[in-house]
């Protein structure tokens, strides 16, 4: 039992350093892919040219979401369970733009060296450490107007949705691989994944506190975003590693699951 409770606790301490800010001096002799002029990732996963696609409505096309954000902090809550109702496909592009969308897009605001290539950056909704963005947006549909329900993945930078595949059992596999959490009864299931290189390119041993903030930042986006159209959503962060990876079709390794939301219409008996 001592031997356990040792064990344990030298556990605990090493998962603590990840979250202190005491290796930045360390970064800073670090010869980063940055810095050796290695040009970065792509900022979004590359999708096969036959590809379904289903466009979005465009941001500054979109009518939701336009509650005061101060009601919108005040209504946050958890809600597990959700009422019978589909999503509007507006309301879908205005979850999905409000968590990963296009704000703006710029020049990078730092240069690691005078080697490192100046790639333009497409600024976000959230933030991200240096702007580097490390998430694919999977979506579980089971209920959206005018959407076959199945697995899709979000391209932000098209602001489209890429159909990935269906099956009777999809639903199930999601629901298990959540410990069987709100999945079944969700409208969407939200699944982020990260791709960690995106963000070692530039902060090598600083990463995965910056991935795990950023998670975070996206998060917490789509509960005021789903207060703001009468939805409800709970972030799900126990789940099968390698039960939603198989689901998910990464390999676990370069790309995998690194947090979900369900998302539902509410009511006032349903929470």
């Amino acid at each position: 039992m001592k031997a356990t409770r040792k064990v344990s606790i030298e556990s605990m301490l090493a998962y603590r350093k990840f979250l202190k800010s005491d290796l930045w001096e360390e970064w800073r002799q670090i010869e980063t892919d940055q810095r050796k002029g290695i040009p970065p990732p792509p900022a979004q996963k590359p999708y096969p040219q036959d590809a379904k696609l289903v466009a979005l409505i465009s941001p500054k096309n979109l009518t939701v979401g336009n509650m005061p954000l101060i009601e919108a902090i005040r209504r946050r809550r958890s809600h597990r369970k959700f009422a019978a109702g589909s999503l509007t496909l507006e309301e879908l592009s205005f979850l999905l733009w409000a968590t990963q969308g296009v704000s703006m897009t710029a020049p990078p605001a730092i240069s690691e060296s005078s080697s490192a290539p100046h790639v333009t950056v497409a600024l976000r909704t959230v933030p991200s450490a240096g702007a580097r963005h490390p998430f694919e947006t999977y979506l579980l549909v089971n209920r959206v107007d005018g959407l076959e329900p199945g697995l899709y993945r979000y391209l932000p930078l098209e602001n489209k949705l890429c159909f990935l595949r269906t099956d009777k059992e999809l639903t199930e596999r999601v629901h298990e691989a959540c410990y069987e959490q709100y999945v079944r009864d969700s409208a969407i299931t939200f699944i982020w994944t990260a791709i960690p290189y995106r963000t070692e390119w530039r902060y090598s041993i600083l990463s995965p506190k910056s991935i795990a903030q950023d998670s975070g930042h996206l998060c917490q986006n789509l509960y005021l975003a789903c207060e703001t159209i009468g939805c409800g959503t709970c972030a799900i962060g126990a789940y099968d590693q390698e039960k939603m990876d198989i689901v998910l079709m990464v390999d676990g390794e370069e790309e995998f699951a690194i947090y979900a939301a369900t998302v539902g219409k509410i009511n006032s008996k349903v929470s």
